[in-house]
């Protein structure tokens, strides 16, 4: 009975960090399929971090963060089924990850608009 609980309560976290990933992908501009696989988000987040730096823009930085992203879903990819908390911490590394690279990104695109 216990393992079934935390098993159900590992599968629905995983499912709601796929579903904040697939969010920060779109929020990125990638097309998101409807229901993305992690290595699929990964790809997506890594074409994000492939975009070339505006002017003024965090740049380095953001595509280190979206990198460690990128590093943290495949790693989530690889365990696959075999360690649902680990790959659970992955997950929600990547979705800190790119969290961070988002919030720097924002004030630049402020000051972009204010010019």
């Amino acid at each position: 009975m216990i393992n079934r609980d935390i098993s159900s309560r590992l599968a629905a976290g995983h499912g709601r960090r796929v579903t904040q990933l697939a969010e920060a992908a779109a929020r990125w501009g990638g097309q998101v399929p409807e229901d993305p696989g992690i290595t699929e988000l990964a790809d997506l987040l890594e074409a994000a971090a492939r975009v070339p730096d505006r002017p003024g823009g965090p740049g380095h930085t953001t595509r280190a963060l979206l990198a460690g992203a990128v590093e943290d879903l495949r790693a989530a990819a690889r365990l696959g089924g075999l360690l649902p908390a680990v790959t659970l911490w992955h997950l929600q590394r990547a979705i800190d990850q790119e969290h961070t690279a988002h919030q720097q990104t924002v004030p630049a695109q402020r000051q972009e608009h204010r010019r």
